[in-house]
């Protein structure tokens, strides 16, 4: 028996860090949004736990997320068998994506699978806030959700009677340069007051007002330090995306458009410039709610 499970990846749309906490983290508020860009676990059975994986620069011993994830599992419902995990690698990491958090959840959802562990949806949260904060989000079935605390504590978006799904054409721009979380964070200065509704704002809609209020902390001091995000978000502001932004901590850049046509001329752009190097995904609206 061989099961598989697809690992989205996500971005936020603004990122605001609020304050250092005293167990040495730090309070956000942001909206994830998930992606159609994933990456593919599978399992069967076997008599321990092992991982391969198709990215032979990723780890596949106790520091990778998937292995830690199916460890715990097993270890909070007394699982005595294995299993042999190979995950697929499409979306890059350290980019701002999440694709790590998003690995362990997926994994976490395959072995209650293979294993037949009856696990709620709220014991498989209190797992995967131990691995990482991202990861009780990549656990709902919400495709949006406004997160705050460490990023663990999560509030479904909702927008004309059904959940916030994006609603234009998206251009992710991945550079080849992995940026550290742990770094990025020492490049911000907390700040917890006068800052806007993000929920509001992304619920709005209005493409206008998310450039003026949808902001991520991380944008300046990445684009600072590394040239090569910087060069790729002057390359999506040349195009027509009427609105751009660094996911997470980066270094993924996004640009949303109003129009398909716009967005498949800008990845076209993108792929013939000599002055960027960049791995891009496009993705379409969302469709209208019926």
């Amino acid at each position: 028996m061989r099961l598989t499970q697809d690992a989205p990846a996500k971005i936020n749309l603004g990122l605001h860090v609020l304050r250092q906490r005293p167990d040495g983290y730090h309070d956000i508020d942001t909206v994830l949004h998930r992606i159609d860009w994933a990456d593919t676990i599978a399992a069967t059975p076997a008599e321990g736990l092992s991982l391969t994986c198709s990215d032979p620069s990723l780890p596949t011993d106790k520091d990778n997320l998937c292995l830690q994830a199916a460890h715990r599992l097993a270890d909070a419902f007394d699982v005595a068998t294995g299993a042999a995990l190979h995950l697929e690698k499409r979306v890059p990491y350290a980019a701002g994506l999440g694709s790590g958090s998003s690995d362990a959840a997926a994994t976490l959802r395959l072995l209650t699978r293979l294993w037949d562990v009856g696990a709620s949806l709220e014991a498989l949260r209190e797992i995967g806030a131990t691995i990482g904060a991202d990861v009780p989000f990549f656990l709902q079935d919400a495709p949006a959700a406004r997160a705050t605390g460490r990023g663990d504590t999560l509030s479904p978006l909702s927008n004309d009677g059904g959940s916030y799904r994006l609603p234009f054409p998206l251009l992710l721009a991945v550079p080849s340069v992995a940026v550290s979380t742990p770094w990025a964070y020492t490049q911000v200065t907390p700040a917890a007051t006068d800052r806007p509704d993000l929920q509001r704002v992304v619920c709005s809609n209005d493409l206008p007002h998310w450039r003026e209020a949808l902001a991520n902390d991380f944008e300046a001091p990445v684009m600072a330090a590394k040239p090569s995000v910087s060069a790729v978000r002057a390359a999506l502001q040349d195009t027509d995306a009427a609105y751009v932004s660094l996911s997470g901590s980066g270094s993924a850049v996004y640009g949303l458009f109003r129009e398909p046509a716009a967005a498949q001329a800008a990845q076209d752009a993108l792929r013939d410039s000599d002055t960027v190097d960049v791995q891009s995904h496009l993705m379409p609206a969302a469709r209208p709610q019926q």
